[in-house]
């Protein structure tokens, strides 16, 4: 599948879930273990990078790094971690 069809394919599927998703409402506990699976799948998605940067895959590489980069994001922005720089 070509990079132009995966990202049509990825943004109908984004849009399908954000036209049903809801919001939790007030405050919402995360306990450690859930942050820790977060890290997980953090840490899988880089390997996954490298492993399809290997194999000359490179949009594939830059969609699992892009997911790595957003997991980080999330996790900076409900305070589960800090003290990492940005990506440039």
């Amino acid at each position: 599948m070509s990079a132009e069809e995966l990202t049509a394919k990825y943004i109908l599927a984004m849009e399908k879930v954000l036209s049903q998703i809801q919001k939790t409402k007030g405050p919402i506990t995360i306990s450690e273990e859930c942050i820790n699976e977060v890290f997980n799948y953090v840490h899988s998605y880089l390997a996954d990078a490298k492993y399809f940067q290997s194999q000359k895959k490179h949009e594939t590489s830059l969609v699992s790094i892009a997911y790595c980069e957003g997991l980080l994001d999330a996790l900076k922005l409900i305070g589960a971690a800090k003290n990492f720089p940005p990506l440039k």
